[in-house]
């Protein structure tokens, strides 16, 4: 371990010198292949924190997707299904429970996913790198690698793939400071637990029951916005967060986002996408960005003559509008975790669209009363946690 460690430039290529040391000690990771730049290192050590957070809270397995200092997806490892296994284009390769969790957080929002900085909860195993090693990715942070995944990470992207060995027991120091503009802010870290039974003891809402699997989700939902960049929301489902709506300045816009993330995962499951006629060895990213285009309302982009000859065998038909409301109707058990109040009941509104049923946040808006008469009018179930998530 070193104390400090040059970068080759930080933020920006004209951000120079740089590096990342401590004032004390050693720097608890170790880079076992690659140089991980600036952003690379704040990804990967937010990631750190979220999966090391949900591992304790959960008892399984985690892994995060980070793009740009928040998380694109964090899941727990619960094994997937078929329907799961053909969204995620699992194909036939065996999944660990961590390879599970991370075949969960890289899928459910993979455009954002693309060139991800990965987090995992444990030691990296062979039957999740070999997944990492079918994605486009900058890197992985982990507390250690078994000799066959190392070595198949260290060949990634023609051995450039950066690799970071973080010390599990690392505990930072209770202050934290950060300059901005040659000005140095000092704070308390955020050092809150967000797994216990405090969370759900004041329900204002008529509906006051909340099933282990919603308080779990509940948990994941709060443990992502703590490392997502505010004002953030996020929908969980299954033990997966499956739309994420980091840094917008209004909260609706926050939840409006995260909301269409989250129905563009379910639609991902709809019959029509799923029997898709592409054309054979069709690259991932292209693939991946038809779908997007395909639910979406400028299907015709990919569906045109002339054009959808590129990407599929035959023509498909469109998924209509009424096909899709018709979909996602049937999307239920959602849980919504937001980093802060809700201001007005819009915010339930546009969450009931996309099958929420459960919800966590802060409360002590002006408007409370509107936002609990919204979620009774939907039969909603909301706990007021008390406690604001904001990260910057």
């Amino acid at each position: 371990m070193a104390k400090e460690l040059e970068l080759k430039y930080g933020c920006n290529p004209n951000q120079k010198p740089a590096r990342i040391f401590m004032q004390e000690g050693e720097l608890p990771i170790e880079v076992l292949n690659g140089r991980p730049g600036y952003i690379n290192f704040m990804d990967a050590l937010n990631g750190w924190q979220l999966v090391k957070e949900l591992k304790a809270a959960t008892g399984m397995p985690a892994a995060t997707s980070f793009k740009h200092v928040s998380p694109a997806g964090a899941a727990i490892g619960l094994e997937l299904d078929e329907t799961m296994k053909q969204i995620y284009f699992v194909d036939n390769l065996p999944l660990s429970p961590l390879a599970s969790a991370y075949v969960r957080a890289r899928g459910a929002d993979r455009m954002s996913s693309y060139g991800d900085f990965i987090a995992l909860s444990d030691v990296c195993d062979e039957a999740t790198a070999r997944f990492i090693n079918r994605e486009v990715s900058d890197g992985v942070i982990a507390p250690g690698y078994t000799d066959e995944a190392l070595e198949i990470l260290k060949n990634k992207r023609k051995g450039t793939y950066n690799v970071i060995k973080i010390d599990p027991s690392y505990k930072p120091a209770s202050i934290e400071r950060k300059d901005v503009f040659g000005i140095t802010f000092e704070q308390g870290r955020n050092e809150i637990q967000l797994n216990g039974s405090e969370l759900f003891a004041n329900i204002p809402t008529r509906n006051k029951t909340f099933p282990d699997a919603a308080k779990r989700d509940l948990m994941i939902a709060l443990i992502t916005l703590k490392y997502t960049q505010s004002n953030s929301v996020c929908y969980v489902k299954d033990g997966q967060a499956i739309g994420i709506g980091a840094g917008q300045q209004s909260r609706i816009h926050c939840t409006r986002l995260a909301g269409n993330k989250a129905d563009i995962w379910y639609l991902r499951q709809h019959p029509k996408v799923l029997n898709l006629p592409w054309v054979e060895k069709i690259r991932r990213a292209d693939r991946d960005n038809t779908i997007d285009i395909y639910i979406s309302d400028d299907h015709d982009d990919v569906l045109a003559d002339g054009i959808w000859e590129q990407f599929f065998t035959e023509k498909p038909e469109v998924l209509t509008r009424e096909e899709k409301r018709e979909w996602l109707n049937t999307l239920k058990g959602v849980a919504l975790g937001s980093d802060a109040f809700f201001p007005f009941g819009d915010n339930i509104e546009r969450a009931h669209k996309t099958g929420v049923e459960y919800i966590a946040q802060a409360g002590g808006s002006v408007r409370d009363d509107h936002v609990i008469e919204t979620c009774d009018k939907y039969g909603i179930a909301m706990a007021f946690t008390g406690i604001r998530l904001f990260h910057h």
